[in-house]
């Protein structure tokens, strides 16, 4: 569809890692002109992350973004203001995680399962993350572990952290040729769903949903276990309801394969150059418009366009 008939874009959804933050981590200067410019139009500027609220506002606190922006949290199973006001979550049943930890039985030494314990300040308690082992996983995600520490509570047998508590999310981090693995026996059990672009991958009464990110560079994959029905997509799309936005007026940038569903929902999609390249192919496959790297603003290219066809119309 040419761009002059699209409907113009009243929500931008902008995934974190790999896409809004640069290499060194942090929101570049030209990529937050790009959100303010944006919000200054009036346009509702949403971030969605596979992190959880707190981890993802120790980037986003102090950008001056509004308050009331949506931050959509561990791939759409919370949103919260970025003021830190819950405006959804769902919870996985401490009955469907306590089987899930047998049935993955191999894979328990790369497990996080990940509580919602956010206060008022945005911030997490001790026991928001809890593992049973450490070793696998300070090999796999080493820097990621220790800017959590104050976070982390280590529980033997993690059965123990859900015997009163619902978790929101639980993950499995590891190289991609054992995640695959995991994921492949996660799939086994037919409670369990993978969100992905596979039809026969979809049970309609999975309790679970899988979503999987990797980073070919550093052999990294996360395998992130989530109640079923949660995506990024779908949280997006009740989100844009209750604000009166069609589908067709989101804007989704991404660069991951958790960020599938997002792009698959929004109007317009940006993938960002730095993706795998096996999500490359299959965006210029669906003609999606495949954007510059993270390190290169690549979300500021995105946005500024959209900017400049708003402009362009109103002369």
């Amino acid at each position: 569809m040419p761009q002059s008939s699209l409907p113009p874009v009243r929500m931008i959804a902008v995934d974190m890692d790999g896409t809004l933050l640069g290499q060194d981590g942090c929101v570049s200067p030209r990529n937050l002109a790009a959100l303010q410019a944006a919000e200054s139009a009036g346009i509702e500027v949403v971030v969605a992350t596979g992190r959880r609220h707190c981890y993802a506002m120790r980037q986003l606190r102090g950008l001056g973004l509004h308050e009331e922006n949506a931050l959509v949290s561990s791939n759409g199973t919370v949103t919260r203001t970025i003021g830190a006001r819950l405006l959804e979550r769902t919870l996985m049943p401490s009955a469907t995680a306590l089987w899930l930890c047998q049935h993955i039985d191999e894979f328990r030494n790369a497990l996080v399962v990940t509580f919602d314990m956010v206060g008022s300040d945005g911030e997490d308690a001790r026991g928001a993350l809890v593992v049973e082992h450490l070793d696998e996983l300070n090999d796999s995600i080493g820097k990621w572990m220790a800017a959590n520490e104050p976070y982390i509570a280590h529980v033997i047998p993690i059965e123990n952290a859900l015997q009163t508590e619902s978790p929101i999310q639980m993950m499995l981090c590891g190289t991609i040729e054992r995640m695959r693995r995991a994921e492949a026996r996660l799939l086994e059990h037919p409670g369990v769903s993978a969100v992905g672009v596979n039809p026969q991958e979809h049970k309609p009464n999975a309790e679970i949903a899988l979503h999987r990110t990797e980073y070919p560079e550093r052999n990294l994959s996360i395998v992130d276990i989530l109640p079923a029905g949660c995506s990024k997509g779908a949280a997006l799309l009740r989100l844009a309801a209750s604000r009166g936005i069609e589908a067709g007026e989101i804007l989704a940038i991404g660069d991951n394969w958790n960020d599938l569903s997002m792009l698959e929902v929004a109007g317009r999609k940006v993938l960002m150059g730095n993706a795998p390249e096996d999500l490359q192919e299959l965006a210029k496959a669906r003609g999606w418009t495949i954007g510059r790297h993270h390190h290169q603003d690549g979300v500021a290219d995105a946005i500024e366009a959209v900017l400049s066809e708003r402009l362009s119309i109103t002369r």
